[in-house]
């Protein structure tokens, strides 16, 4: 039974990874005015063929997150600030006790 759930983890491991491509493919055809149904009808097969994983992956009992490296968003950087440096002007003494 071990190996079974090793085998279903593996699987949606790599099955995540082409998700993940297939949507990237479908945004770039998206962006340029392109028909992307063939691409989508895949990723709705992926995603079937994934319920199903997850469905017998739970009867067996496996409960433990799967982590993946391309499955978590990579985090943007935060911005680096410019702070342009104020220019300072001297003042009189005289000016400061009015």
């Amino acid at each position: 039974m071990d190996n079974r759930i090793s085998e279903i983890r593996r699987q949606i491991r790599a099955l995540r990874v082409s998700m993940l491509e297939a949507e990237r493919i479908m945004r770039e055809q998206v962006n340029r005015n392109e028909d992307c149904a063939f691409v989508a009808g895949d990723l709705l097969k992926m995603r079937a063929v994934m319920s199903r994983l997850v469905e017998e992956r739970a009867l067996l009992g496996d409960t433990a997150p799967i982590f993946t490296g391309t499955a978590v968003a990579p985090r943007r950087r935060a911005a680096s600030v410019f702070v342009r440096p104020t220019r300072r002007h001297l003042v009189v003494a005289e000016q400061l006790a009015r």
